[in-house]
């Protein structure tokens, strides 16, 4: 049996968060059997369960197994990293899914999507369902006491900011609910982007010094928090027009230098069944065959890239394979020659029975799979379970690293082209790879290593919307605009659609500009 790992998700005995959609009052307190007040005073020690609810709710669907919802959407498609899956690596250039679903269909063509796309809907009703259940969770903190109760506001807050940053990223705007107009019956006045880069980015800034140095797998610690901010600072140019390449660069050193994470020594052991022994993970997104069931969490990035007709699953620790996600050669071309690369990474697809080309998005054997994510464990033999056990690294060191060269590359003051080499190189160097010269270390070679090191891991779109080559025409690869070698595509394809359903809920929210 996989072993009971990570951050344990505990069961109450009362109904502490209730399922709220973005159709609804997002102000509303949740209606409980025993108010979080009361649970927390009669029991501070309680707090470890909503915390882990609280967390949860980026990886699973619902509090009752993989068939429940915490919102009015489908539990299989609708979870949190679902969402950024779909969202931020079937609309860019390294992976497809072939099912040919209303809504993920467009998201894979990176065409012809509108404000009724159930998958834009999923992700805005996850921000605002995480969201208001932190503010509900902060006011109850303010009048009762737990333990290491600074900490956990501050975890809180982060989490806040997480579901935030998303919202940033895809829609560009929203409503800002925080415990300040908790409550509110009234519709909330609309927050522009770069109103809420300011909250997040304020929010973040408070909490840097309260975070815990160390704080247990799978929890937010300083490093997580700082991670994120750098995040926040890396795309500012994008978010506000205003470039922060030296804010970035400050605190992706601290992440670095102050973390206490080293690079893996093996690249595979980081998306394996036990990656939760990785020295690398800085963030990630817990998943249990047994405790913490998902269709949403890396289930999806697992089961979806398998076919049980050609695939032996049990090698992968599988017991399903949905026959879905294919990458395209925009993602392993980046390797050369599959066949004569020594880079470990070329290794993580999958070519038997396989077309190099992808004539036909919707046809299983066009393009090859990835298969760099695997439920079966690295170090150690495990048996095949139905939902994977293997964590999602949200955020991990050799981002950091190649964060710290872009910065650099762009200009930022605080680092230097030879400390950037030698991180990209130690990338390179952990998967055999050969390293590079400084001559080397260019804008573009360094959105080409981020694809090689870190595709299917939920940043590309966001990527290629910070070098400038998602919309347009500028680059292109298969099936962009629903073409078979690509097309250009509009400029306001850089933001989502505001779902229908937030419009019509609240009469203060406008369209995003072109749709």
């Amino acid at each position: 049996m996989r072993n009971m790992k990570k951050l344990k998700l505990f069961s109450i005995g009362v109904f502490l968060l209730s399922a709220i959609s973005c159709t609804q009052d997002l102000d509303t307190k949740p209606l409980v059997e025993l108010s979080l007040e009361q649970l927390l005073q009669q029991d501070p020690n309680a707090i470890n369960g909503i915390m882990s609810k609280l967390y949860g709710s980026f990886a699973l669907s619902g509090s009752n197994g993989p068939g429940s919802s915490d919102i009015s959407d489908d539990p299989g498609e609708s979870p949190f990293l679902r969402g950024i899956i779909n969202l931020q690596e079937f609309t860019a250039d390294g992976m497809k899914n072939r099912w040919g679903d209303d809504g993920l269909d467009q998201l894979t063509t990176t065409s012809n999507w509108d404000e009724n796309n159930k998958f834009f809907r999923y992700l805005y009703n996850r921000v605002y369902y995480t969201v208001p259940q932190c503010n509900n969770l902060l006011v109850v903190l303010g009048s009762v006491n737990v333990p290491n109760k600074e900490a956990t506001v501050s975890e809180v807050r982060f989490l806040r900011c997480l579901a935030y940053y998303y919202m940033i990223d895809c829609f560009g705007k929203g409503v800002l609910l925080t415990e300040d107009n908790y409550g509110s019956s009234s519709p909330e006045p609309q927050a522009s982007r770069q109103e809420l880069f300011d909250f997040v980015e304020s929010e973040l800034l408070a909490i840097e010094n309260t975070l815990p140095t160390s704080n247990g797998y799978g929890k937010a610690n300083k490093a997580v928090g700082r991670m994120l901010l750098a995040k926040l600072y890396l795309n500012a140019e994008v978010y506000t027009g205003t470039a922060r390449y030296d804010d970035a660069l400050t605190y992706t050193k601290k992440v670095i230098d102050e973390g206490g994470y080293s690079l893996d020594s093996n690249f595979g052991h980081m998306f394996s069944g036990d990656n939760n022994s990785s020295t690398e993970i800085i963030y990630p997104l817990i998943a249990d065959p047994l405790v913490s069931q998902s269709y949403g969490n890396t289930t999806y990035l697992v089961n979806g890239s398998l076919n049980s007709a050609t695939m032996t699953l049990s090698n992968y620790g599988a017991t399903q394979g949905w026959a879905g996600h294919r990458a395209t050669k925009a993602w392993y071309s980046l390797f050369g020659d599959l066949n004569t690369s020594t880079d470990d990474r070329a290794d993580l697809f999958w070519t038997s029975g396989h077309s190099f080309e992808m004539t036909d998005y919707k046809e299983w054997t066009n393009g090859y799979p990835s298969i760099k994510f695997r439920n079966s464990n690295f170090n150690a033999i495990g048996s095949p379970t139905d939902f994977s056990g293997t964590d999602f690294p949200l955020f991990r060191l050799s981002d950091a690293y190649l964060m710290y060269a872009e910065c650099v590359v762009r200009g930022a003051s605080g680092g230097s082209i030879t400390q950037a080499l030698t991180y990209v190189n130690d990338i390179r160097d952990r998967s055999n790879a050969q390293v590079i010269t400084a001559g080397d270390l260019t804008l573009d070679y360094i959105i080409d290593e981020r694809g090689r090191e870190l595709m299917f891991e939920g940043h590309r779109r966001s990527d290629l919307i910070r070098f400038g080559k998602f919309t347009g025409g500028s680059y292109l690869w298969p099936w962009k605009g629903n073409a078979l070698n690509g097309t250009a595509i509009p400029s306001t394809y850089a933001l989502f659609p505001i779902p229908i359903a937030a419009l019509q809920a609240n009469p203060n929210l406008t369209q995003n500009p072109g749709y």
